[in-house]
């Protein structure tokens, strides 16, 4: 962006987020302060409801600081549709997939050094369009989006809904409903129980993960409860503006958008789309 930023900003954090503790207000806080910025309201989510564009447009807002994890922050983008400010995205979360896009490898204070100093741009990042949302940094569909459920549990230390959770994600996972993607001459035909869809700036890059044996299920399984979902066995299926993906039984499509559960009908077409309000990016996206 070119000058510096209107200093005046509203800060949303969310303490149950990856990086996040009870602190974290107060320590995002004062590293704006010290850079000259001023938080004129701190929200707390999700015990304060996240803030839209009339709110932040009545009190002069024209830029919202997010310190949270990919769910809150495209809950918060996703709400912001179509306001005139700009939204600045800090590493807050597990896996901050939406600000390595902004921000590669750098960390908040080096964002932060980045974007007071006026070197940021604002930007409408790529995203995928699921039925009435923006997946900002990557969605996931199939059978295997169970398994992000016993990582729920685990997080929360609830050993028995972890167990229950467990065996139904193996049951889910090894007999579908599979997920095809009949337009792609590359994939399966037997689908995948997972299919990933991330946006970058070429379109939508498509991969289908799979387990052929116990040993590739066990790697998978893994990979997902980790989020670190590209360490598992799968496809590279290309890139695309557009794809349509299908149950192989007709059912409606489970997803994880930005690590959020949600449902998509069968079948399903697909399409990026640009975000609907303006980030501020320091970096080159992936």
């Amino acid at each position: 962006m070119n000058g510096h930023p209107d200093p005046a900003c509203w800060l949303i954090v969310n303490p149950a987020s990856g990086s996040n503790e009870a602190a974290s207000a107060e320590t995002v806080a004062a590293a704006l302060g010290e850079r000259g910025w001023s938080v004129g309201r701190t929200i707390i989510f999700p015990d304060q409801p996240l803030p839209d564009p009339a709110a932040l447009d009545s009190a002069g807002i024209a830029m919202a600081v997010v310190y949270a994890g990919d769910g809150t922050v495209n809950t918060l983008i996703n709400g912001l549709a179509g306001w005139g400010g700009a939204v600045l995205v800090l590493p807050g979360g597990t896996m901050n997939l939406l600000a390595q896009r902004l921000h590669r490898s750098l960390d908040m204070d080096d964002i932060l050094d980045i974007v007071t100093g006026g070197g940021a741009r604002r930007c409408r990042p790529v995203c995928v369009r699921c039925d009435g949302l923006l997946a900002l940094a990557g969605l996931l569909v199939g059978p295997g989006t169970r398994w992000n459920r016993v990582r729920e549990s685990m997080r929360d230390f609830a050993l028995a809904d972890m167990a229950t959770e467990t065996i139904e994600a193996i049951r889910q996972s090894a007999s579908g409903p599979y997920v095809v993607a009949r337009e792609n001459g590359l994939a399966r035909k037997s689908g995948y129980p997972l299919i990933e869809l991330t946006p970058g700036e070429h379109g939508i890059q498509i991969d289908g993960y799979y387990a052929e044996d116990p040993l590739d299920y066990a790697g998978q399984a893994w990979a997902i409860v980790r989020r670190r979902f590209r360490e598992g066995p799968h496809d590279r299926l290309g890139v695309a503006e557009a794809i349509v993906l299908s149950s192989i039984e007709g059912s409606p499509l489970a997803c994880l958008i930005d690590g959020e559960p949600a449902e998509c009908p069968s079948p399903f077409r697909f399409t990026v789309e640009p975000c609907a309000v303006d980030l501020l990016a320091s970096a080159h996206d992936f």
